[in-house]
């Protein structure tokens, strides 16, 4: 084992303390932390990454549900609708994006390396979010009656994303959760984690069927994440939420340059 690997083993604890944290943000490292200190191909790292995110949220979202901050019938309205796209976006569309995706004269944009800028873009669309710190404590349904139309079709994109990139999309999840069920911040974090396990499974159901794993690089990978996320929970109230936040979010930003910039130069 060299020293890339060996970062790379540290940063899936990392990914699961953040999720421990924070409530989801630490996925987003996983398809980098594969592809660049892994040496995986892009679309097998987010296939990788769904499995990782999803058994790590599963473990988060167990302690949520025991303590009672789920509502499920919001999870049910969001993520029924999320399931469709994130596995037809698995099954059927990134497999049949053409590679090269695009085209132009001598100039061709392979999938691979379009799947890394389209990712580059969302985390640092997540950055943004984070570093502001742009999360409500109240919504437009905080009348207590959530908004279930708005609340499917944001889960048909969100599920769109989760497929596409391999991510969990907390960063979008929790505040269409207050704004739209008027969840309380701490309710929408713990309802955003088992919603994003249940994406992620779910997609990661549509590659079993074309991809062949790697189960003995995958499972200790995913144990170290977990490990990472009771590290997470347990050091989550001695810690500020917005001072997390937006340190990680420039962390995700660095990383996203670096992303473009591997990729351009």
């Amino acid at each position: 084992m060299n020293t890339q690997e060996i970062i790379g083993y540290i940063a899936a604890l990392v990914v699961g303390l953040v999720i421990g944290l924070a409530g989801g943000g630490g996925s987003i490292l996983t398809v980098p932390v594969f592809v660049y200190l892994f040496s995986i191909p892009p679309i097998l790292a987010t296939t990788y990454s769904l499995f990782v995110v999803g058994v790590t949220s599963l473990v988060g979202s167990v302690a949520h549900l025991r303590a009672g901050r789920v509502d499920l019938r919001v999870t049910a309205a969001f993520a029924l609708p999320s399931f469709v796209s994130v596995y037809l976006a698995r099954r059927l569309l990134v497999p049949a994006l053409p590679d090269p995706l695009f085209q132009f004269g001598t100039y061709a944009l392979p999938k691979s390396e379009a799947i890394l800028f389209f990712f580059a873009f969302v985390m640092i669309m997540a950055a943004r979010a984070m570093i502001r710190n742009q999360r409500p404590e109240a919504g437009e349904a905080a009348d207590g009656r959530p908004r279930y139309v708005p609340l499917a079709l944001d889960g048909l994109a969100v599920g769109l994303l989760t497929g596409t990139i391999g991510a969990g999309g907390g960063f979008l999840i929790v505040p269409m959760l207050v704004l739209l069920a008027g969840l309380p911040v701490h309710r929408a974090v713990a309802t955003s984690v088992l919603i994003i396990a249940a994406n992620s499974f779910v997609g990661f159901l549509g590659d079993i069927h074309h991809t062949d794993l790697n189960y003995q690089f995958l499972l200790p990978f995913t144990g170290l994440s977990v490990i990472g996320i009771f590290g997470g929970l347990w050091l989550a109230p001695f810690i500020h939420p917005a001072h997390l936040r937006r340190g990680f979010g420039w962390f995700v930003l660095v990383v996203a340059g670096y992303i473009v910039l591997r990729e351009v130069l």
